[in-house]
């Protein structure tokens, strides 16, 4: 039966995997584990690796002498001057010298390999014994996997359309978050990470009733993707929609999260149908934004919507519409 591979290799082929998958694959996977995590679990393995391969490595390698076994294997007990280190292919072994010609040595050695091939058969293969080619190699995956991210991230993300186009689009965005917050504010997109992202566990900030608000690139993306592409991404535009729509209410003055999350399914029929959507397929997406709202838990429990976000309930803003989420008359 074939061998597996190496940890080291599994673990190199499962973060090429999974950045690949994170790359090109859903939005529900992106959503939930940021990429800097798996790149930082393969370097501390890497370190991991290292450390116990160094440790491991072969006493020769750091005690040049004939090791014991070599000398009562030979029959040389505690002489060494008899004795000379040779290299067998990537194996360091001490045979008996007695001035040959490097031509007589290298008979003998292959003599004594074939002797203990027939005896014990093929010597296994030798374990890694230079950690540090293993390290570099593992750190150089990891570098060019980082460098793939960023060129990916590059050309097809937010980072990637033209600085007009992205000034148009926070335009619109502006424009749709001043509707719902009753005033001018502003929507910025985070480029540089500073107030929102995976560090912040947030997709959008706003300090209530201010007039700034920042969301991440990726939502920016998909309202770009939505409001001048016509371009819809399930799950994805919904939350895009429904995180907008969440900051401007803080804008507006509210401060409760779970009220504002209500409310911001709520106006976020409106806004995907002025993004264009159509009525239906909006109630639709933040129907659903509203159903995974009440799985939250842990550090996202004060997002949970409240009782009361229902139809007919004190949050709802359109109570006389029996559907719920709808947009506010």
């Amino acid at each position: 039966m074939q061998a597996l591979p190496a940890p080291p290799t599994l673990v190199r082929l499962g973060l090429v995997v999974f950045v690949l998958v994170w790359i090109f694959g859903p939005y529900e996977l992106q959503a939930a584990v940021p990429i800097w995590v798996p790149f930082l679990i393969a370097l501390g393995l890497e370190l991991h690796f290292f450390v116990g391969a160094y440790r491991a490595a072969p006493a020769a390698s750091r005690d040049r002498g004939p090791q014991d076994a070599d000398r009562e294997e030979l029959g040389y007990g505690g002489e060494t001057d008899e004795l000379v280190l040779v290299r067998d292919g990537d194996e360091e072994l001490w045979v008996p010298y007695a001035g040959e010609t490097p031509e007589e040595l290298a008979e003998r050695i292959a003599e004594e390999r074939e002797l203990e091939e027939e005896e014990t058969g093929p010597a296994p293969a030798a374990p890694e014994s230079r950690p540090w080619r293993g390290l570099v190699l593992g750190v150089g995956l990891i570098a060019a996997l980082a460098a793939l991210f960023w060129v990916v991230e590059a050309r097809t993300g937010w980072n990637g359309l033209s600085t007009e186009t992205r000034a148009a689009a926070t335009e619109r965005f502006s424009a749709e978050a001043s509707r719902i917050a009753g005033k001018p504010v502003t929507i910025r997109c985070d480029e540089s990470g500073d107030y929102v992202g995976a560090v912040q566990h947030a997709d959008g900030v706003a300090v209530v009733g201010g007039d700034l608000a920042y969301l991440t690139p990726e939502r920016c993306l998909d309202l770009y993707r939505l409001a001048f592409k016509g371009e819809v991404r399930s799950s994805r535009t919904g939350r895009a929609i429904a995180v907008l729509a969440h900051e401007s209410w803080h804008l507006r003055g509210l401060a409760d999260e779970g009220a504002t999350e209500c409310y911001a399914f709520q106006s976020g029929v409106e806004l995907g149908r002025r993004l264009g959507l159509s009525a239906d397929h909006a109630r639709q997406l933040m129907t659903q934004q509203l159903v995974e709202n009440t799985g939250r838990t842990g550090s996202s429990l004060e997002y949970r919507v409240p009782p009361e976000c229902r139809d007919g309930g004190r949050l709802d803003l359109n109570p006389g519409d029996e559907r719920f989420p709808s947009s506010p008359t």
